[in-house]
């Protein structure tokens, strides 16, 4: 298979952009973790006084078996496939494979103790975890950036006067940097959403009760022994309430979270796509690139309208995944294996989302002349704090008056002006607004925008 015969983008378009993530959520990366719960099983067995039948191993076995993990490659990889054809089973295959592994050597009269009083949702549970923690790390790197371009982005535009627009009017003034500031916060919230789910996993047998464990070793500690490889080994938490699956609650926040992200990214995606219509942001040109076929002068806000696609595959994905996974029949259903391995599938849509918005914001530029013409084009703006002033001052119906004043009139600053004479205001109120110009009618944005760290 090559990029131009894959099945889907992510592993033929999109390769370079999703390769970060092959390691992980491939069918290498799951055999990989699978692998690497079964050792650290077989060395926390071997390590308990409780379990005389499972020795200590020497610092040389122990370096073997950590050898297996250090040495893992794309070839052991396909020795479990090779198995797995035999078995139909791919856990047993892994198990095999580690048999195989240690056969001939000191360690093989300890090969029963590979996958000891497990079930394969033991091992698996652990895998999807340990794929979830180290995707997510990706994940958020690229997150990371994003929210660093957009404060950037923020900070340049902090007082760069804009003519907002509610319901597609024009609506009061704000600058460029107080946008951008808001979208930042929201990022910014979610992303410690996502950092505070705990990822857990179990250890604990058929149905979650330790029964074969404690048919073969009742003195021992079982959920502490779980809990040490769960935690301190692979760096999760220990959820002691399961059934034979891990029951994907905290996939489920996960999933969630990262939708919530992604629908932040995507509202900006169009509404950066909106403002280069409107001509607020211009677009950096490359040499060779083709905005259109047949319409040489265009360059189109392409990366923005990646992201927003990609995104909306994303989060089908999460959504179905966050809906399906926390629900299984009675102990166990086997429905939720296949569906977990379209995690990298949602993770990869999201990346490419990433890169695309990364890249659209590596090319924006501040039109500032397009964004002044706009705004001395917006006189009527100017009613909401006159009228406002004016009912400071007790005049009466101040709202009526700038209504028929502006809606749907040509407003100038003349007009603006005009009136202002009219008022019986104190002086200062009267200078103050005389001194107002769409430009300059921008509350405190700037100071919105110094609040972000």
């Amino acid at each position: 298979m090559s990029t131009l015969t894959a099945l889907g983008p992510l592993d033929g378009r999109y390769a370079s952009k999703t390769a970060d993530l092959n390691a992980i959520f491939s069918e290498y990366g799951l055999i990989r973790y699978r692998t690497t719960v079964e050792v650290r099983w077989l060395l926390a067995l071997c390590a308990e006084p409780g379990i005389p039948e499972a020795r200590s191993l020497t610092g040389e076995e122990i370096e073997q078996v950590e050898g297996i993990l250090a040495n893992f490659s794309e070839s052991d990889a396909q020795r479990v496939k090779d198995i797995e054809k035999t078995t139909n089973h791919d856990v047993k295959a892994v198990e095999y494979f580690l048999k195989e592994k240690i056969a001939g050597t000191s360690i093989e009269p300890l090969s029963e103790f590979l996958h000891f009083a497990c079930t394969s949702e033991d091992i698996n549970n652990l895998s999807h975890a340990l794929q979830l923690r180290d995707g997510l790390a990706v994940i958020t790197a690229a997150q990371a950036e994003i929210t660093t371009a957009l404060v950037e982005l923020a900070r340049e535009g902090r007082d760069v006067a804009m003519l907002a627009r509610t319901h597609g009017q024009t609506a009061s003034p704000t600058t460029v940097g107080k946008e951008i500031a808001v979208v930042v916060n929201r990022l910014r919230k979610q992303s410690e959403s996502i950092g505070s789910i705990a990822i857990l996993g179990k250890l604990n047998g058929a149905v979650g009760n330790y029964n074969a464990h404690l048919s073969a070793y009742p003195d021992v500690d079982w959920p502490a022994l779980a809990r040490g490889i769960i935690e301190d080994e692979l760096g999760l938490q220990q959820n002691p309430f399961t059934i034979q699956i891990e029951p994907h609650d905290y996939m489920a926040e996960v999933f969630h979270a990262m939708m919530r992200w992604n629908t932040v990214l995507l509202d900006l995606d169009r509404d950066i796509w909106t403002y280069i219509s409107l001509a607020y942001f211009g677009q950096r040109t490359i040499k060779g690139e083709v905005g259109s076929s047949t319409m040489p002068h265009k360059v189109n806000p392409i990366d923005f309208e990646n992201s927003e696609g990609n995104i909306g595959l994303a989060n089908a994905l999460f959504e179905h995944l966050a809906s399906k996974l926390p629900v299984s029949r009675l102990q166990r259903d086997l429905s939720d294996s296949t569906v977990l391995r379209n995690m990298g599938a949602a993770f990869g849509y999201s990346l490419i989302a990433y890169r695309s918005t990364l890249k659209g914001l590596s090319k924006l530029t501040v039109n500032r002349e397009q964004l002044a013409a706009d705004l001395d084009h917006a006189w009527e703006v100017l009613a909401e704090p006159i009228q406002t002033v004016m009912r400071k001052a007790g005049i009466e119906e101040p709202y009526e008056k700038l209504k028929a004043l502006t809606r749907g009139q040509s407003v100038t600053q003349e007009t603006i002006r005009a009136f202002l004479d009219t008022l019986d205001l104190p002086q200062a109120d009267k200078d103050r607004l005389a001194d107002l110009t769409p430009a300059t009618y921008i509350g405190m944005a700037p100071q919105i925008v110094d609040r972000l760290s």
